[in-house]
């Protein structure tokens, strides 16, 4: 006689109380939108007179036994230290489990030693991350959006269990919204961005571009690949100044892309450089990006370029909702 599959239970969804910085304020109550199992509780971001933080946990007494989380955001290093106390305290609370998302992991660039003196900041903040103390559950589950180099998941020791997410779901699910969205192809700035994120989107055609050395200037060339007549998205991790973005833009219009877009997770944009994207008045369209999506993994920035076009936000809060309850 055959035996009869067994069927499982399904998974039980947990109830998740949901802490945050300041910062993240906005994107926390967007992840709780997407779920009645998402609690919000706050902290009392407070200082001393001397500048230091005088912090204190909400209903630390409730979240005994319960799951908790919490959304952090390190856009600066003086932000840092006050977010790591809270994040080394919460799992001593006696909580059934905790969670850390940090969509943005600010040090990434920063993975490797060129010479003897240099300082690889991206294991420092791994070794940080990896002793939060464990909870009743056990390690601390910490997630991560699109990491910079692929090399850093090996960073993190055995006393948090690393999730790596990526938001390029989100720019797939809008790409099909476009209007010309059966002749998108996609443009990777250098070799490091392939790696990372070809095998998410090789259903779409693909350039590849580079960065040659001519005399003293370093010149983005088209490795790989025809942008002609096609609406091209250029898709990275993250971007700073947007310099290397504003090449690739400059030569796939020149080998005659139809237009240019542009997708990174995470939008750093120091010192304001999001204004070297935004629409002018005088600008013809060949120079302009039709779109730039960025994730809110950057709440500073979303802030800053609200409304402000060719700038759209494609929100994490789905994703984090999700990765809350594995």
């Amino acid at each position: 006689m055959e035996k009869k599959a067994e069927l499982q239970p399904p998974a039980v969804k947990k109830q998740v109380h949901l802490f945050y910085c300041a910062d993240c304020e906005d994107l926390a109550r967007k992840v709780a939108s997407q779920s009645d199992l998402i609690t919000l509780q706050s902290i009392n971001w407070r200082n001393f007179a001397d500048g230091f933080p005088n912090l204190y946990i909400n209903n630390a007494q409730e979240i005994r036994g319960q799951h908790v989380a919490f959304l952090g955001a390190f856009s600066s290093p003086a932000v840092i230290f006050e977010q790591l106390s809270v994040i080394y305290a919460l799992p001593r609370l006696f909580v059934a489990s905790f969670t850390l998302v940090l969509p943005f992991f600010p040090t990434g660039s920063f993975e490797r030693m060129e010479e003897e003196g240099d300082v690889a900041t991206a294991f420092t903040m791994a070794r940080i991350l990896s002793n939060i103390p464990i909870s009743r559950g056990g390690p601390t589950s910490l997630v991560i959006y699109d990491i910079h180099a692929l090399q850093e998941r090996f960073y993190f020791g055995d006393h948090v269990l690393p999730l790596f997410e990526t938001g390029i779901p989100l720019l797939m699910q809008r790409l099909q919204q476009l209007p010309d969205s059966e002749n998108i192809v996609v443009a990777f700035p250098d070799d490091g961005a392939w790696k990372r994120f070809h095998k998410l989107l090789d259903h779409f055609p693909t350039v590849v571009c580079a960065k040659v050395r001519e005399g003293d200037k370093r010149i983005v060339r088209i490795k790989e690949g025809n942008p002609a007549g096609c609406h091209v998205v250029i898709v990275d991790d993250l971007v700073q100044s947007g310099g290397t973005l504003i090449e690739c833009q400059k030569v796939l219009a020149a080998h005659g892309a139809a237009k240019v877009s542009a997708y990174v997770t995470h939008g750093v944009f120091p010192k304001r450089s999001w204004e070297r994207f935004t629409h002018k008045s005088d600008e013809t369209s060949e120079n302009a990006f039709a779109y730039f999506w960025i994730t809110d993994s950057c709440p500073l920035t979303v802030e800053a370029i609200a409304n402000k076009s060719p700038f759209e936000i494609l929100s994490l809060a789905g994703s984090i909702a999700d990765a809350l309850q594995i």
